[in-house]
């Protein structure tokens, strides 16, 4: 299964990223890399205490798009593809 993820830098230091479609699946690293292997763990371990038809209906509830804006005009929205 492949996920959507958010990678946030950090002010003091690392990343924290998350899982837009996994609410509170989010985990953390010092490295992008870090924290994409940790949360590649915390996705497995989220998915373990869930059934195909809960992941199925997690996965149906979240809808990821690109809002493309330029000052002065109004934005445009694009399915990501």
């Amino acid at each position: 299964m492949n996920f959507d993820i958010v990678f946030e830098k950090q002010k003091e230091s690392g990343f924290t990223v998350y899982v837009p479609s996994l609410p509170g699946c989010i985990s953390e690293g010092e490295t992008k890399a870090e924290a994409l292997k940790n949360v590649k763990e915390a996705i497995s371990l989220y998915l373990e205490e869930k059934n195909k038809s809960e992941i199925r209906q997690l996965l149906d509830s979240v809808s990821i798009e690109k809002a493309a804006v330029k000052q002065g005009q109004q934005a445009s929205c694009n399915p990501k593809s």
